[in-house]
C-alpha cells in the first residue's frame, strides 16, 4: 500500500505526513493560550460544586458511554448550552462518554458545527 511522500512544512523542515512539525505545534499552543484567555473560568460557565453532584449523580444512574459502552467518566451536553443556565441543567441534553469520545468524536462534532454557522 502506498504512503504518502514527506511534506515541507512553512518553516522549511521535511515532515511525515500526518505529523505535526514543531514550528506547527508551537502555533496551535499559543492559538489555544490566546482563546483560553478570553474564556470564562469553568465556575464562571456554570461548573460549580451543585454541578460536580448533580454530575456525579447522572453519570452513577448512566454509567456507559452512550458512543462505545465503555465506562463513562464525562457528562456531555447534547446541544452546547452556551451559558443558557436552563439549558445546561437540563438532563433531557445530558448524555454519558468515556474521556476517549468526549475529546476527539464530540469536539470535532462541535468545531464543524461552529464551522458551518
Amino acid at each position: 500500500m502506498p504512503r504518502k511522500p514527506p511534506r515541507l512544512c512553512a518553516c522549511g523542515h521535511r515532515v511525515a505526513s500526518g505529523v505535526r512539525c514543531p514550528c506547527e505545534q508551537k502555533r496551535d499552543r499559543e492559538r489555544k493560550a490566546r482563546f483560553d484567555k478570553t474564556r470564562p473560568s469553568s465556575s464562571a460557565r456554570g461548573y460549580t460544586g451543585t454541578w460536580e453532584k448533580a454530575r456525579a449523580t447522572y453519570l452513577r444512574r448512566h454509567p456507559l458511554c452512550v458512543v462505545c459502552g465503555a465506562r463513562a467518566s464525562v457528562v456531555d451536553h447534547i446541544t452546547p448550552h452556551k451559558g443558557d443556565q436552563a439549558l445546561f441543567w437540563d438532563q433531557g441534553n445530558w448524555q454519558s462518554l468515556c474521556q476517549h469520545h468526549h475529546n476527539s468524536a464530540k469536539q470535532r462534532q462541535e468545531r464543524r458545527t461552529v464551522q458551518e454557522t
